[in-house]
């Protein structure tokens, strides 16, 4: 199996060290619950991360589960190697986008499976990394690419970031992004200010960014960091989540093995609508439009839906670990 290659400096190392002792994974125990790993089964974790699901998937399918994590950073696949290291033989690591998991496993001979975990969002590991530019509470460059693989010349020239984002599109286009991906209800205001910003000079940090965001954002408009909404619609944008879910929820679903578990977590309600809507279209009989008097489209259902309402983190998950707040999960069982 393949495991991408990659490097880290002293800066990543030392983070490494932290995230190790404080790496948390989300709703892990309920994933394990709808999953129930068994021996002799392979699982595939599409958002690997730092790994500490694929840990628990491995440490529950003793003695000869596998797992094969994809994840697009590098980085994170470095840090997983060395959290799975005593799972030896057991487990593949894949540079890859998980909505082509199924181009990524037809590479290693691995046509179906027999569960699927997704943990959407952003990890602690990029959060945590100033120079990665996904936080509002570390100062950094605007780049916010889950995939930071050095690019060569054009390449590097012309791969979108925040800063290209923020610097090089129209007033319109910016509103959009704000609020289509961050649901803003200030994305005209600040998206006007932040093109009278970038009139004195390219916006380059996250730093600058969240002082723009603040100028427009009143103090009591929400419980959360004025640029909460903000960056999670950059982020958004920059790494095209919302079509790489959709697509990948459909990979997903056609590799599973008949009573195999897909666990989708997400961690805001745009990425939660899309998977509990096609949750709920591959468990209807019928998908004829409301007002056909006789179905006629054949339709089969493809999946048993086992979370009618998503699981939340109890409140004892979300003291040990707050990032846990607005987990929500989803499950459903292949027909």
């Amino acid at each position: 199996m393949f495991l991408a290659k990659g490097y880290l400096n002293i800066e990543k190392v030392i983070l490494r060290i932290a995230i190790d002792m404080h790496h948390i994974p989300v709703l892990c125990h309920e994933v394990i619950d709808f999953l129930k790993p068994k021996p002799n089964g392979v699982y595939i974790d599409g958002t690997v991360g730092l790994g500490g699901h694929s840990a628990a998937i491995l440490e529950n399918s003793a003695p000869d589960g596998r797992v094969i994590g994809i994840d697009l950073d590098v980085d994170a696949l470095a840090i997983a190697k060395d959290r799975l290291h005593s799972f030896e033989g057991r487990y593949a690591l894949i540079n890859g986008n998980f909505a082509e998991m199924d181009v990524l496993l037809e590479r290693h001979s691995v046509h179906a499976v027999d569960g699927i975990l997704l943990d959407l969002g952003v990890s602690s590991l990029q959060l945590d990394t100033p120079h990665r530019g996904f936080s509002f509470n570390h100062t950094g460059p605007l780049d916010m690419r889950m995939n930071v693989e050095p690019e060569l010349g054009s390449a590097a020239e012309t791969a979108l970031t925040a800063m290209k984002v923020v610097n090089d599109s129209t007033v319109d286009v910016l509103t959009d992004i704000f609020r289509r991906y961050g649901e803003e209800r200030f994305a005209k205001q600040i998206a006007g200010r932040v093109d009278q910003a970038r009139q004195q000079g390219p916006i380059k940090t996250t730093a600058q960014l969240v002082e723009i965001v603040k100028q427009v954002v009143p103090r009591k408009a929400s419980k959360t960091h004025p640029a909460t909404r903000v960056f999670q619609a950059l982020r958004i944008h920059v790494n095209a989540e919302l079509e790489n879910l959709v697509a990948g929820l459909d990979v997903a679903i056609s590799l599973l093995k008949p009573r195999s578990c897909l666990c989708v977590i997400t961690f805001h309600s745009l990425e939660d609508r899309i998977v509990k809507h096609r949750f709920q279209t591959c468990a209807r009989t019928c998908i004829c439009p409301p007002k056909t008097p006789i179905c006629i489209c054949e339709h089969s259902p493809s999946l048993e839906i086992i979370t009618k309402r998503p699981v939340l983190p109890s409140d004892t998950e979300i003291q040990q670990n707050p990032r846990a707040r607005s987990a929500k999960l989803r499950a459903a069982r292949k027909l």
